[in-house]
């Protein structure tokens, strides 16, 4: 099931996620979400940015799902939730979220590890809730939310689950940039995505490399250790 769609619009890209639920997260979504952005790549575009359907950018991994998997199952979904959300993160392309609604636990992580966040105002939530229903938080998610968060907001944030409403995440930093409620978040990403391209890219990437290599390092020798 197509769950994504790809446009280019000049020199920006933008990958529109909608199942027309939670855009709930699984190995298939990881598929089709990782062939999306060898496509960008491939494309050489100056930007990319990430989308949801109007009112949830993501709620996450699938939770209907994952009662159903074995043992193996999980570590797969595991190890391919990290490995896709740390590309995300280390992409040699400037990526910009464009948070059309809710954004938790992978949804948030999703947005997070983008290079830049503008929300859409609302009675929506930012939230990594994993400590809140029971999951240790893995050390390649709580880097990634580290770029993000605020480091005075890290023991609320990461360890206590709190919830943000977006204009809390305007206001504290977490995202750069706040879309009256009802607005085109994805229209004003876009917009803003626009200076990242004329960034020259050989040194962007080079640089968004130095800045994280040392950290994405470090997490992924712990990742195997880590899986559920």
């Amino acid at each position: 099931m197509e769950r994504m769609q790809y446009q280019v619009d000049g020199k920006i890209a933008c990958i529109r996620i909608d199942d027309g639920k939670a855009n709930a997260m699984s190995v298939p979504f990881f598929a089709e979400l990782g062939a999306l952005l060898d496509r960008a790549q491939s494309d050489g575009v100056g930007a990319l940015v990430l989308a949801g359907r109007s009112g949830m950018f993501s709620g996450g991994l699938d939770l209907k799902l994952l009662p159903t998997l074995s043992r193996e199952g999980l570590r797969e979904l595991s190890a391919t939730f990290a490995t896709t959300m740390l590309r995300v993160f280390t992409l040699p392309i400037p990526t910009v979220a464009a948070v059309t609604g809710h954004a938790i636990a992978g949804g948030a992580v999703l947005a997070y590890a983008c290079d830049r966040r503008y929300a859409v105002d609302g009675r929506f939530r930012l939230q990594l809730n994993e400590v809140a229903i029971g999951i240790p938080m893995p050390s390649w998610m709580a880097a990634i939310a580290s770029t993000a968060l605020p480091s005075r907001l890290h023991v609320e944030a990461l360890l206590h689950a709190r919830a943000y409403a977006p204009s809390e995440a305007a206001a504290h930093g977490i995202v750069n940039g706040l879309v009256a409620e009802g607005g085109d978040v994805v229209h004003h990403a876009i917009e803003h995505a626009a200076d990242l391209v004329a960034l020259p890219r050989d040194a962007y990437a080079t640089s968004k490399r130095r800045l994280r290599a040392a950290e994405v390092a470090r997490v992924t020798a712990l990742l195997e250790g880590e899986l559920v």
